[in-house]
């Protein structure tokens, strides 16, 4: 039973559909439309983490039979909590607790494998290649080189757990980072070295929706037609273009996060 890139080991408990029906006598107070309490109080047992992801919801029927609600209103209860991501309703079978996304920052150049360690989890990664090769025009454009020098140029699967969550291909300028090829990224991340040789002076994020490459899809694990979220990320050191990254993450397994303030 796949659903969100992993597979459901069994439902470790299907939540009586009587607790649910306690909870919203509770909230029967609320002035807020009903749809809105059902929602409200299946988020909030999600949130605290009372209903773990992979737990099962009462069906759409039992919900209706036990709140005294109509179809209606339970259906837009279920619908807009699978939209915000806190549960997947799987045809034929029933609706879940989801599992939770990893979040990255969106305004910020972080190491992936920090972000994973401070989410208590273990980063792993895995080379799939580390090279020298000649610069294609975008590239080139990229990095603000000639076309055709030569430039470094490395793919890295990042794990958390054991769940590939970001495939990082990277373009680097040697003059920069001359020592790029010798590096372990098995062992630390291009991020944390090229920082180390080139402390980072700006950053420039652009984020878009694709489909993987089918080279991609193998790396992650997924099927071609899931929807991913690409970073494409370059970076300055003392006013010279160090690196651009192509960062793909499945959009089922990451999101972005930022805060701004106003003046």
């Amino acid at each position: 039973m796949p659903t969100n890139g992993r597979m459901w080991t069994g439902i470790r408990v299907a939540i009586d559909e009587s607790d649910v029906a306690s909870l919203y006598r509770a909230r029967g107070h609320e002035s807020a439309p009903a749809y809105q309490r059902v929602k409200n109080l299946i988020a909030e047992q999600i949130v605290s983490g009372r209903w773990p992801e992979g737990d099962q919801l009462p069906s759409e029927n039992q919900l209706v039979n036990s709140l005294g609600l109509s179809r209606m209103t339970v259906n837009r209860a279920l619908r807009e909590l699978s939209a915000d991501g806190l549960v997947v309703r799987l045809m034929g079978v029933g609706t879940f607790v989801a599992e939770k996304k990893v979040s990255s920052a969106l305004f910020e150049v972080r190491n992936i494998a920090d972000e994973v360690t401070h989410r208590g989890h273990r980063h792993r990664s895995e080379v799939d290649f580390l090279r020298a090769e000649p610069a294609e025009a975008i590239i080139a454009h990229q990095l603000g080189v000639p076309d055709g020098s030569p430039v470094f140029h490395s793919r890295v699967v990042h794990f958390e757990d054991d769940l590939a969550i970001q495939v990082e291909d990277r373009h680097v300028n040697p003059e920069i980072a001359p020592e790029y090829l010798d590096q372990d990224f098995a062992a630390q991340t291009p991020n944390n070295y090229l920082m180390s040789v080139a402390p980072l002076g700006r950053g420039e994020h652009v984020v878009e929706s694709v489909l993987a490459t089918p080279d991609e899809c193998r790396l992650l694990g997924i099927g071609e037609a899931e929807p991913c979220l690409l970073i494409h990320r370059r970076t300055w050191s003392e006013g010279r273009l160090v690196s651009t990254a192509r960062l793909v993450h499945p959009g089922s397994r990451y999101r972005l996060e930022g805060t701004f303030e106003t003046q």
